[in-house]
């Protein structure tokens, strides 16, 4: 049961974490993402009490959820980048989506959940660290987004997402997360903003007790839970 002995070590390190920043666990939450790894890992982790995990490609989760259909119990989340024209699936199986960038994304998505009668909660992805490689809206754009939300009621925002720079440099890092603080506080206090934005999903393996350490209300924790991932994954 390594997968358990790494969520348990995972989890007190979340702890410790929270008392450093005297801020209570209970504010915390661990999303597992097993991206590219199969359902037997999923499973293990379920056993040992999680019951959301973090996907980034549509036809990884779909097929996982479709496998894995009789745990009633068990969401999805869809934390990578996303087409208009795969909206479908995620509005079909994901409980939450972390990486909305553009109001041409919320009305595809909004037109299926439709469709479906169902609700999903959402995150802004925010490209913190200004990096060309990375997805997400550059921080000044992100009020307008906000506000336009509102047209689309089957829509829940809930916060921000972001992936922090990629560097040794603990202040670079800690920069990006000081960013997103400050734009979810921007967010709160802009009366055009549609949704709570009480929710800041960041912080990975590498970084989950820093980001912490700056509001992270999300952490999303993948190879110190399941190992270094597979070189080619399903989907």
């Amino acid at each position: 049961m390594a997968i358990a002995d790494n969520l348990t070590r995972i989890r007190t390190a979340i702890d410790a974490a929270c008392e450093r920043a005297g801020r209570p666990a209970s504010e915390v939450r661990l999303l597992p993402v097993s991206k590219t790894f199969g359902t037997d890992a999923i499973l293990e982790a379920y056993a040992a009490g999680m019951r959301i995990f973090g996907e980034n490609k549509v036809q990884e989760v779909v097929a996982k959820a479709t496998e894995l259909a009789d745990h009633e119990d068990l969401q999805w989340a869809m934390i990578g980048h996303l087409q208009r024209n795969k909206a479908r699936d995620v509005a079909a199986c994901a409980a939450e989506f972390h990486a909305l960038d553009s109001l041409r994304l919320a009305e595809a998505l909004q037109n299926r959940l439709e469709a479906l009668d169902r609700t999903l909660d959402v995150f802004i992805e925010v490209n913190s660290s200004g990096e060309d490689s990375k997805f997400g809206l550059p921080p000044a754009e992100v009020a307008d987004l906000a506000a336009g939300l509102g047209s689309y009621d089957r829509l829940r925002p809930r916060g921000l997402m972001t992936i922090a720079a990629r560097s040794d440099d603990r202040k670079v890092v800690e920069a990006c997360f000081v960013r997103m603080t400050e734009l979810r506080q921007r967010l709160r206090d802009d009366d055009k903003s549609t949704g709570s934005y009480e929710e800041l999903s960041m912080g990975m393996s590498g970084d989950f007790e820093l980001a912490i350490a700056h509001g992270a209300t999300t952490v999303r924790v993948g190879t110190a839970i399941f190992g270094s991932r597979p070189a080619l994954g399903p989907g």
